[in-house]
């Protein structure tokens, strides 16, 4: 899911307008806060050459959203804490990017930002069947393989030992890659953390090798909040840009200086299993005025079987679990009132007349989070289609998890303060 195109709504609205907006793409990140971009927006590299029609982008949404529903899911039902996620999740759509400068001399390199991964990865230079993009490790004097005795070698699944680099194969759909442990400095901003370590991709097989690195904001051992505890005290915030931003820069920003005092915050749950997702309690729904009526059961957290909550910058729409989604999108329908209803693709609630759509309100232990139709909406190229922008887990994962997603989450800053164990959000016109 993290390589082929994710030709979002909004973008090909704006570039059916004719918009050619160029943004600073070189302007540089300052302290410790970096410009959040869009994949596709004009400072990305991996943009598409032509764009797609918007039936065929929701569709390709949809089955890549699909696909990291499947990848979420499989994380909360393991027994035991893998702090490096399975390759699959290099290839799940990385909708947002950062820029992040490698190895001495530094090379920018750009990072995919995902919460729900611990380790940064990079395609390294001569990585068989890599595309381009690769980060130049014969050229960075400060770059090193890790051996099979170094403390983090252990903190890999299945390393291999045959040699003296603690390497590591994994398989992902129609694909597969092997990779070394590797280390090099890394600047974020104007930050510098030595000796970070990250999967330096060797060799990779199929169809879904990924253009880009990946920058893990989980809270396992070798995420960047564990490797850079004494600098960030792992605590960070971003501010997502809405896909229709002309500019789409958002931000990350990492630290707890500069974050907002004043802010909504609920208490995040611990799931031993899974310790690296952001779990939160969500308690109930609302449609326009009220509250809808969901079995308590699907929105329980329940750490033996991975059923809860969770915030989520990889996933595109929110997913609910099937009684959840189906009460608020049947609330959503009444709410909208006689219009007849159509479907296309994965989601089931779309109008081809105009509509007035109510506010949705998730509301969580301690903090309610309001989303307005930019956060609920998604329009066809000529406007001739609307959509509710959320669906139903999958059928064939294991559906116990609602992932609040990033449309859902663009324009509000949200704070991740995993010492004081909260989340917060606020609403925040990103770009």
């Amino acid at each position: 899911m993290k390589i082929h195109l994710l030709s979002l709504v909004f973008l090909f609205f704006s570039l059916a307008q004719g918009l050619n907006s160029n943004p600073k793409c070189n302007t540089q990140d300052q302290g410790s806060t970096l410009q959040v971009f869009h994949i596709y927006s004009p400072c990305s590299p991996f943009r598409p050459s032509m764009p797609l029609s918007w039936e065929e982008s929701v569709l390709q949404m949809q089955a890549k959203d699909q696909a990291r529903l499947q990848y979420l899911s499989s994380l909360v039902a393991r027994k035991s804490v893998v702090p490096v996620a399975s390759g699959r999740q290099i290839t799940q759509s990385p909708t947002y990017i950062v820029r992040a400068k490698i190895g001495t001399p530094a090379q920018t390199m750009l990072l995919a930002m995902d919460t729900s991964n611990d380790v940064a990865w990079l395609l390294c230079s001569g990585c068989v069947g890599c595309s381009s993009a690769v980060f130049n490790s014969a050229k960075s004097t400060t770059f090193k393989t890790l051996g099979c005795q170094a403390a983090q070698c252990k903190q890999v699944p299945n390393a291999i030992c045959g040699g003296k680099a603690c390497t590591f194969n994994m398989t992902y759909g129609s694909s597969s890659i092997a990779a070394n442990l590797s280390q090099d400095n890394i600047t974020l901003a104007t930050d510098s953390v030595p000796g970070y370590t990250f999967g330096c991709i060797t060799k990779a097989t199929g169809r879904s090798v990924p253009p880009q690195g990946l920058l893990g904001l989980g809270r396992g051992p070798l995420s960047l909040l564990s490797q850079s505890q004494k600098l960030y005290k792992s605590t960070f915030s971003y501010c997502l840009p809405s896909f229709r931003s002309l500019s789409f820069s958002g931000s990350l920003r990492l630290g707890p200086i500069g974050q907002p005092k004043r802010i909504k915050t609920t208490p995040l749950l611990k799931n031993p299993r899974r310790s690296s997702l952001y779990y939160v309690n969500l308690v109930a729904i609302r449609v326009g005025r009220r509250v809808v009526d969901i079995p308590p059961s699907a929105l329980a957290f329940n750490p033996t079987t991975g059923a809860g909550t969770i915030f989520d910058s990889g996933t595109v729409f929110t997913r609910l679990v099937t009684p959840a989604y189906t009460a608020v999108r049947d609330a959503f329908r009444k709410r909208v009132g006689n219009a007849t209803v159509t479907s296309l693709g994965g989601f089931d609630t779309c109008y081809s007349v105009p509509i007035v759509a109510p506010n949705i309100k998730f509301m969580f232990s301690g903090m309610n989070v309001t989303l307005t139709p930019e956060n609920l909406l998604i329009h066809s190229t000529a406007g001739s289609i609307t959509c509710l922008a959320m669906a139903a887990a999958p059928d064939n994962v294991n559906s116990v998890l609602n992932v609040i997603a990033n449309m859902q989450q663009q324009n509000h800053r949200i704070l991740y303060d995993v010492p004081n164990s909260r989340i917060g959000v606020a609403r925040e016109r990103c770009t």
